[in-house]
């Protein structure tokens, strides 16, 4: 039977937040932000949890998160590194899973659901990501502010985490895109796709699994957890 690991990263320092706390710590109903992904996964049917923090904040997170909230799934506590994907990086190396699910911790409105459909896609395809069609029209712009084109938006999703790989395909992937410039990777899936390992496929998300980057997107969560709250009285 597969094994799946879930990497949830949370060593980001929220600079566009506007506090010095990381966006990641901040209280969200009651409760740091971080603690709703990992309550996700902890409940879900994944095996392990590898919870990659910024460096020094190792043992705040294991007396603050694992041990406060009793999460049995952590087994490991790794430093990040200097840009998201080092951080990725450092995490598939603790991972044990044949199944890797990388989240980002401000994405504190993952289901239980999502996190079964991408565990049982991935099985399937060996990569894919967690996305919802595009609402909005997109503009092309040049560094004029003049409008280039506009893409057809039947074509374009907006992509969430988790992303889910077999665990050799994405520690394959960083092993050859980490010798050549990686100044703009953005996801994992990026890493797959010019590795050459592709394809990577979708699974559907939903509209409320945002992540939290400003103080706009807190009064948001906030309203999203007061709606679950009033469904389901569990939180």
């Amino acid at each position: 039977m597969s094994k799946y690991t879930a990497i949830v990263l949370a060593g980001g320092s929220g600079k566009r937040m506007g506090q010095d706390t990381p966006k990641q710590y901040l209280p969200l109903a009651g409760k740091p932000l971080l603690y709703y992904p990992l309550r996700a996964f902890e409940q879900s049917k994944v095996d392990e949890i590898v919870l990659v923090v910024a460096a020094g904040d190792e043992e705040y997170c294991r007396r603050e998160f694992v041990e406060r909230y009793h999460l049995k799934k952590v087994t490991a506590i790794v430093a990040g590194g200097a840009e998201r994907y080092d951080s990725v990086y450092n995490g598939l190396l603790q991972a044990s899973g044949d199944y890797v699910l990388v989240h980002d911790g401000a994405r504190a409105f993952i289901t239980e659901e999502i996190i079964h459909a991408t565990m049982d896609k991935v099985e399937k395809c060996h990569a894919c990501v967690v996305a919802v069609p595009l609402k909005d029209t997109v503009k092309e712009v040049n560094g004029e502010g003049i409008v280039q084109g506009t893409p057809d938006r039947s074509k374009l999703w907006t992509v969430q985490t988790p992303q889910a790989f077999l665990r050799e395909k994405l520690l394959s992937s960083y092993n050859i895109i980490r010798s050549r410039e990686m100044t703009d990777i953005t996801d994992d899936a990026m890493i797959v796709e010019r590795a050459g390992n592709g394809p990577v496929e979708v699974v559907l998300g939903s509209y409320e699994n945002i992540k939290i980057t400003t103080p706009e997107d807190l009064l948001y969560g906030e309203a999203i957890l007061a709606h679950r709250m009033a469904d389901s009285k569990t939180l």
